[in-house]
C-alpha cells in the first residue's frame, strides 16, 4: 500500500534553484502582508462611510489603490521567479530522465513501448513542472494566507473565528479523501493515454503494413477500445471533481451563514464594533479565494503525483550492462576478436548460445549463416556489449571487453543493419551521426566510398537536404548506402554487417555490395546473411545451429563437406 508520495524525489531538482525560490518567497510574503493591510483598511472605511465623510473615504480609497498596486508588484515578483523555478525543474528532470534512458540496455527497449516513453518524457514531465509552478505560485501563497488571515481574525474576535474554524476539519478530511481517489483515477488515465500514444506510434510507423493487409478496420477498432478505456478513466476523475465542488461550496456557504449570525450577535453584545466586523467580513471574503484555490491545487497535486510516480518509475530502472569502476579506455585496436567458451540466454534455462569459441584475426571476414533463431544476431550483439554473456569471455586484442569503457568499445565497432535508421536532420548529419562538429570533406569522402555521393549531389540541397522522419523520402538502397557511409565515417577496425542487402532489389544490391566490399577492406568483419551469394568470398563461414557452431570453413570447403551449409546452398540455387 502506498504510504509516501514521490514528490520528495523532486528535492534534488529544487535545491539548485534556492536563489530564485528565495526571491519568489519574498514576493509571496509581501503579497500576504499587503493582503492583511487591505483587510485593515477595509474595516477603517466603515466609520467614515457611516458618517458620510467624503474626504476620509477618499484618503482611505487612495491608500487602498496604493496597497493594491504594491500587492500586484509583489505578485508579479513571485510569479516571475516561481515560473522560472518550475520550468527549470522540468527542463533538468527531462534532461536527466532522457540521459538515464540512454544508459539502459537494449533488452529494455525491446519490450518498452516508444509511445509510452514519449508520453512520460513530454506530457508527464510537463505536468510535474505545472505542479511545481502551482506549488510556489499559488499553493504556498494560499497556505500563508490561510494561516495569516485567521490569526488576524482571532485577534479581532475569537468567537467569530471559532464559528468558521469548526467546519475546517470536515473540509480537510473531505479534500484529502477526494484527492487520494483523484490520484488513483489520474494514474489510470495517464496509463491509458500512454497506451493510446503507443498504438499511434506503432500504427503510423507501420502504416504501409496496415494498408497492405487491409487491417484499417482492425486498427480502428483497437484504437477505439483503448480510447474508450481512456475516456472512462478520465470521466471517473471529472465526475469525482464534479461531486467535490458543490460539497465544498456548501460548507463554505455554511461558514458564511454562521459568520453573519454570530457576528450580529457579537455586535449586539458590544463585543464587536461595526468597523471590526467590516474588517472581519473583508478577511472572510479574502479567505474564500485561497480556500478554493487550495482545494483545486490539492486535486491537481494528486493528479500530478501520478505523473511524478510514472517519471521516477523510469529513473528506478537500472541498467544491467555496467562499466567497472576502474574501466579503461580501449586503445585503437587491430581487430583481433576472441570468443572463449561463451554462453548466453535471454531467459533462464533457454540458452541461445552454447559454449561458443572463436578466434577472428585482424582483417578477416567471417560469415554467420544458419536458420532463423540459430543465434547469429545474438552472437554479434555480444561484441559491442548490447548484452553480456552468461559465461565465458570476449576479448578484443587480448582485452576483455567488460574491462573497458562502453563508448571507447562501441566507437571502434561499426554496424550496418538490415533496416537503416534515419534521424531527422540533414544527409550530412546522418552520415556523421553522433558528432557535434565534422568535416564536410570527410563526409563526402565517406559517401563516395559508399556509392552514395552521386545520388546525394542530385538532391535539392545536396548534403544539406533534410531527411524526413525515418528517411521516408529516400529509397531503401539510398538509406542503406548512407548507413554504409556512416560506418565509413566512423572508420572502425571491426565491422558488423547484419543482413545489409537482404531487402534490396538487384540494382541497389549491386551498388551496396560494391560499397560494402570497399568498406570491408583491412577490417575484421562479421557478416550475417541469408543470401549465401554474399558470403562466398569470406575468409571463413560459420554455420550456427541451436546456438552452436556446427561447421566452419571456406565456401569451397563447406560445399565439399556436403552437410548443413551445402544443403542451404543447394536450397537457394537449386
Amino acid at each position: 500500500m502506498k504510504t509516501r508520495s514521490n514528490y520528495w524525489q523532486l528535492s534534488p531538482y529544487l535545491r539548485p534553484q534556492w536563489r530564485n525560490i528565495t526571491k519568489g518567497f519574498i514576493g509571496i510574503c509581501g503579497y500576504v502582508l499587503a493582503t492583511l493591510t487591505l483587510i485593515n483598511l477595509a474595516g477603517r472605511l466603515a466609520t467614515p462611510f457611516g458618517e458620510g465623510n467624503v474626504v476620509a473615504i477618499a484618503q482611505l480609497a487612495g491608500s487602498l489603490v496604493l496597497v493594491f498596486l504594491v500587492r500586484g508588484l509583489f505578485q508579479s515578483l513571485q510569479d516571475i521567479y516561481m515560473a522560472k523555478v518550475a520550468l527549470r525543474v522540468a527542463f533538468n528532470l527531462r534532461k536527466q530522465v532522457y540521459s538515464h534512458l540512454q544508459k539502459l540496455d537494449l533488452s529494455y527497449f525491446e519490450t518498452a513501448k516508444a509511445g509510452d516513453l514519449s508520453y512520460r518524457l513530454t506530457e508527464d514531465i510537463d505536468r510535474v513542472g505545472e505542479v511545481v509552478n502551482k506549488l510556489f505560485h499559488d499553493f504556498i501563497p494560499c497556505i500563508l494566507q490561510l494561516i495569516a488571515i485567521p490569526i488576524y481574525m482571532i485577534y479581532l474576535n475569537w468567537q467569530l473565528t471559532l464559528a468558521i474554524v469548526i467546519i475546517a476539519p470536515l473540509m480537510a478530511v473531505l479534500i484529502t479523501w477526494f484527492g487520494e481517489r483523484l490520484r488513483k483515477y489520474s494514474l489510470k488515465s495517464q496509463n491509458r493515454v500512454s497506451g493510446l500514444s503507443a498504438i499511434l506510434t506503432e500504427v503510423f510507423s507501420g502504416i504501409r503494413l496496415v494498408q497492405a493487409f487491409a487491417a484499417e478496420n482492425y486498427e480502428i477498432a483497437r484504437f477505439g477500445n483503448e480510447a474508450e478505456r481512456s475516456f472512462q478513466a478520465k470521466y471517473s476523475a471529472e465526475r469525482l471533481k464534479a461531486i467535490q465542488i458543490p460539497i465544498v461550496g456548501f460548507l463554505e456557504a455554511l461558514s458564511a451563514i454562521s459568520l453573519l449570525i454570530v457576528g450580529t450577535w457579537q455586535i449586539s453584545q458590544n463585543n464587536l464594533t461595526v468597523g471590526e466586523f467590516f474588517s472581519y467580513l473583508a478577511a472572510a471574503a479574502l479567505l474564500i479565494d485561497p480556500i478554493g484555490h487550495t482545494t483545486n491545487n490539492y486535486n491537481e497535486f494528486k493528479q500530478g503525483e501520478a505523473s511524478v510516480d510514472r517519471v521516477f518509475e523510469l529513473m528506478a530502472i537500472q541498467p544491467t550492462i555496467l562499466e567497472k569502476p576502474n574501466a579503461i579506455a580501449l586503445p585503437p585496436v587491430n581487430g583481433k576478436v576472441e570468443y572463449h567458451h561463451v554462453s548466453f540466454a535471454y531467459k533462464q534455462g533457454e540458452p541461445v548460445l552454447k559454449d561458443i569459441s572463436l578466434l577472428a584475426l585482424p582483417g578477416e571476414a567471417i560469415a554467420l549463416v544458419g536458420a532463423s533463431g540459430a543465434g547469429k544476431t545474438t552472437f554479434v550483439n555480444l561484441l559491442p556489449r548490447f548484452y553480456d554473456p552468461a559465461s565465458g569471455q570476449i576479448l578484443i586484442d587480448g582485452v576483455d571487453i567488460r574491462d573497458v569503457k562502453l563508448q571507447s568499445l562501441r566507437r571502434q565497432i561499426g554496424i550496418v543493419p538490415q533496416e537503416t535508421v534515419m534521424f531527422s536532420g540533414t544527409i550530412a548529419q546522418n552520415i556523421a551521426f553522433g558528432q557535434d562538429s565534422f568535416d564536410m570533406d570527410a563526409v563526402a569522402a565517406a559517401a563516395k566510398i559508399a556509392n552514395a555521393h552521386q545520388f546525394i549531389t542530385q538532391l535539392p540541397e545536396g548534403y544539406y537536404t533534410w531527411v524526413g522522419e525515418r528517411g521516408v523520402n529516400l529509397s531503401g538502397g539510398q538509406r542503406q548506402r548512407i548507413a554504409i557511409a556512416r560506418a565509413v565515417f566512423l572508420n572502425p577496425q571491426i565491422l558488423i554487417l547484419d543482413e545489409a542487402t537482404s531487402a534490396l532489389d538487384s540494382e541497389s544490391e549491386a551498388l551496396v555490395q560494391e560499397a560494402l566490399e570497399r568498406l570491408m577492406q583491412n577490417r575484421t568483419v562479421f557478416i550475417i546473411a541469408h543470401r549465401l551469394s554474399t558470403v562466398r568470398r569470406c575468409d571463413r563461414i560459420l554455420v550456427l545451429e541451436r546456438g552452436q557452431i556446427v561447421e566452419s570453413g571456406t565456401h569451397e570447403e563447406l560445399i565439399a563437406l556436403e552437410q548443413r551449409y551445402a544443403q542451404f546452398y543447394a536450397q537457394q540455387f537449386s
